[in-house]
């Protein structure tokens, strides 16, 4: 499923490649280290993918689209070298963290560069409209990182909170791929807008999907550890919905093991028996299914083509990750 949304732009993909090997040259060889070694640990770039195809969907005349899926990508890359500091994960992609290999500052300071070259790269397109759009969606990610860190360790968190905390710190920057990418090819207002919303919708039903994986997934499918949610303290919604179907019992120890990391770790197995049994995980993934529907509907404006057809695929993808 993934190969028949990359082959519909396989040399824009490329491009994109290029672009971003280009761009994380630096007379600083820390610097550059850490970049390549990012860039080597691969990722299905589904983001700069969602720009590149928006663009196309929209009838794009220039090669512009290549700089902003790029900036989407860096956008996205540096959020995660901090994530990984804020939430002290060792494991990404299957290989050890930045802050792992090197250490905290390094992650910190290598997500600041590639935060301030995505800007920069913004500057050479041009265009104050994407511009805005780009600015407001970082600074919105950045509010959900800091709702998600005032939920840590809260077992009273809500489901409404938590779904602040996904569309912020997740969709938001899906929906800027998609309606920039539309803005760039110079669309009508009703596909921008239709994009738009078929962006949001697709974040919210890939995170909702990360957020079940993380306790029915695999280590190596996933490239992070199971269970990671729980023993960071966050109360992601298949947690919300066992607290509110589980016994007396096992809700004491979920509240418990939310607060308590060590807890967590011995009583993980447990914890997701528990998830397992009281329909957490078909719950999430039923609310998953009605995000990416409603991306799917998203595109019935958006005329016909092999890209239209990759972005339907996309959102099948982000409730399927194993086809």
């Amino acid at each position: 499923m993934y190969q028949q949304i990359r082959s519909a732009i396989e040399s824009d993909f490329s491009a994109v490649d290029q672009y971003i090997v280009d761009q994380l040259h630096s007379t600083v060889p820390l610097v550059e280290n850490i970049g390549h070694y990012i860039v080597e640990a691969g990722g299905k770039r589904l983001r700069p993918i969602l720009v590149l195809l928006a663009a196309k969907c929209c009838g794009v005349s220039n090669t512009q689209h290549i700089p902003l899926a790029v900036v989407i990508e860096f956008i996205h890359t540096a959020t995660l070298l901090h994530d990984d500091v804020v939430d002290m994960s060792s494991l990404r992609r299957g290989r050890p963290t930045v802050n792992a290999e090197w250490n905290n500052p390094s992650s910190v300071l290598v997500g600041d560069f590639i935060y301030s070259r995505a800007f920069q790269i913004l500057v050479q397109i041009g265009d104050m409209e994407l511009m805005a759009i780009i600015a407001d969606t970082t600074n919105k990610i950045a509010e959900g990182e800091v709702l998600q860190l005032i939920s840590k360790n809260n077992p009273d968190s809500s489901e409404q909170a938590y779904m602040q905390v996904i569309q912020n710190k997740t969709a938001i920057l899906f929906q800027a791929a998609a309606q920039c990418g539309a803005m760039l090819a110079q669309a009508d207002p009703e596909h921008e807008l239709a994009l738009k919303d078929y962006g949001m919708n697709l974040g919210l039903a890939f995170q909702l999907i990360d957020d079940v994986l993380d306790y029915s997934g695999d280590s190596n499918t996933m490239g992070k550890n199971v269970g990671d949610d729980l023993i960071e303290g966050k109360p992601t919604l298949p947690i919300i919905f066992a607290m509110q179907h589980a016994s007396d019992a096992e809700v004491k120890l979920i509240r418990a093991c939310l607060r308590d990391e060590q807890l967590a770790q011995q009583s993980l197995a447990e914890v997701i028996g528990i998830v397992k049994r009281c329909g957490a995980l078909e719950y999430t993934q039923d609310l998953a299914e009605a995000r990416s529907q409603q991306a799917l509907n998203s595109l019935a404006l958006i005329p016909s083509s092999k890209y239209r057809d990759a972005l339907e695929i996309m959102a099948k993808f982000s409730v399927h990750r194993d086809l």
